[in-house]
């Protein structure tokens, strides 16, 4: 123990030393929270400017499109020209833009089906699917509208009207996120993607600077010429700090902005806990492969940066290729995810996240695969610093 005192002292004063330690941790940590807490503090976009070409200038077609205007998401802009909408869409004023064509209320009347045009910007993935969905909504409302008119001038009661126009109804009910917030589903993982990030670079980097700088025999006769003593030491405190981070985040998110969790917070501590532990020993698995700084600091990024994509919160696994599925069980952000998933939408509890716990233990079992390796590379020094 008293080696591991000694250890760790020494490295709370190599974080005095070197205040990148905190920047590259805290600051990144509440730098990112900041930013994607504040561009989504909203929840949802609004006003996403879409464009309509009125080529019809009826009462029916202008009525259309106040109701367009009158939605939470849409902001119409009015044009005179298709080209004109075109090459605003092109240069990124317009998520998308309609063509309302000649004749589209007499073709209504006589019973004539009118077709709109919708271009849609879908290297805006966010704003162009959400235009789509409530351009869609009014053209099927004005259809129901159109519908209505003619089914009356013949006489039905309302009640046939509505079996005619709607004869199946919809009871659509979200699960775990009713007001459709984009931050709840987003910053839930991103800012842990983050953290995980941190861990996994600074890990690297606390181990690898030793080597860098020459002091590797330095740790080692401080912990008594034992390699595991060396490592428990010079983990230990960034545990405490990536813990205490990861609690604040969570923190942050279930109880100060008050996003939905159906299950309870102090099992979400105990996710970040596994996540922070998985994380390390990914980390010191990579530096102890490739025990040379800059090379380890690549593929930590890689490998950090591919946790993003691979966990499932963007894209479903399900939906991907079968060995991008098993490929994406390496990840400790995939295994957070889940055990996410289950606590805060469906608050399972142990039963519903058990294996994902499981799944993150077995990733401590990767740094004793390449301590050894690790230790030679410590004594002998035989690297590139540069």
């Amino acid at each position: 123990m008293r080696d591991i005192w000694n250890i760790i002292r020494r490295e709370i004063r190599i974080w005095r030393e070197r205040p990148l330690y905190i920047i590259a941790s805290v600051g990144v940590l509440l730098f990112n929270a900041v930013f994607y807490l504040t561009l989504m503090r909203d929840g949802l976009p609004k006003d996403l400017p879409i464009g309509v070409v009125d080529l019809d200038q009826s009462s029916t077609s202008r009525s259309f499109c106040q109701q367009l205007d009158a939605t939470q998401l849409g902001q119409v802009i009015y044009y005179d020209d298709l080209h004109l909408a075109r090459r605003d869409m092109e240069t990124g004023r317009l998520t998308s833009f309609l063509v309302i064509p000649e004749h589209f209320n007499a073709d209504i009347q006589a019973s004539r089906q009118p077709h709109i045009g919708y271009y849609v910007n879908s290297l805006y993935f966010v704003g162009g699917a959400l235009a789509y969905k409530d351009i869609l909504t009014m053209v099927n409302l004005t259809n129901g509208a159109v519908q209505r008119q003619f089914y009356r001038a013949r006489g039905m009661n309302e009640r046939e009207i509505r079996a005619r126009i709607q004869p199946i109804v919809l009871d659509q009910h979200q699960i775990g996120n009713p007001a459709t917030n984009y931050g709840v589903y987003l910053n839930g993982v991103l800012l842990p993607g983050v953290l995980e990030m941190i861990v996994i670079l600074i890990t690297i980097y606390s181990v690898g600077a030793e080597l860098k700088y020459g002091t590797s025999r330095h740790l080692l006769r401080t912990a008594g010429g034992s390699m595991d003593k060396a490592m428990l030491g010079k983990l230990l405190p960034c545990t405490l700090l990536f813990t205490l981070m990861g609690i604040f985040m969570e923190l942050l998110l279930f109880h100060w902005l008050q996003y939905p969790i159906h299950g309870s917070l102090w099992w979400m501590f105990l996710d970040v806990l596994l996540l922070v532990a998985a994380s390390e020993a990914m980390g010191l698995f990579i530096i102890g492969l490739f025990p040379v700084l800059r090379l380890a600091i690549s593929v930590g990024a890689i490998i950090s940066v591919l946790g993003f994509s691979l966990a499932g919160f963007s894209l479903p696994v399900e939906a991907m290729p079968p060995y991008v599925q098993g490929f994406s069980a390496i990840f400790p952000l995939r295994h957070y995810y889940l055990f996410h998933v289950q606590e805060t939408i469906f608050g399972s509890g142990m039963a519903g996240w058990w294996k994902e716990v499981v799944h993150l233990l077995l990733f401590l079992f990767l740094p004793p695969l390449v301590t050894g390796r690790l230790e030679r590379a410590y004594i002998r020094q035989d690297y590139e610093r540069d």
